[in-house]
């Protein structure tokens, strides 16, 4: 086995760092929505990438294939996909609603307002 052979694993530890990265980093909460989307291709691609095997088909019996891959980590990917656009939009939603009150998305300014008001109702 050698280095390239692993090359969607070293793809995988790339995506999740840097996703995690940008999340970690960023104060930006759209931002952080982005570093949430590329550290969940990640983990698509963690569990697409075995779930294909060399020489093997889709799982119709046929003559002449005796390799089938199983398509349950498709399924599930599938599945992960709808389950994850429905958090991205009710991410952006939220963001638009703080957006709303506080005037703005930086994780910084946002948590001095909240500050500033704990201060000022313990007057």
């Amino acid at each position: 086995m050698s280095l390239a052979s692993h090359f969607s694993y070293w793809v995988t530890i790339f995506l999740m760092v840097a996703g995690l990265f940008i999340v970690i980093a960023r104060g930006n909460l759209i931002k952080k929505l982005v570093g949430l989307g590329i550290f969940q291709t990640s983990v698509y691609l963690l569990y697409i990438a075995p779930g294909k095997l060399i020489g093997g088909t889709a799982p119709i019996l046929a003559e002449g294939f005796k390799v089938y891959s199983s398509p349950l980590p498709h399924v599930l990917i599938l599945t992960a996909i709808v389950v994850g656009v429905a958090t991205l939009a009710l991410g952006l939603a939220l963001v638009v609603r703080i957006r709303e009150t506080y005037g703005s998305i930086e994780e910084d300014e946002i948590l001095a307002a909240d500050l500033a008001d704990h201060a000022a109702d313990a007057r």
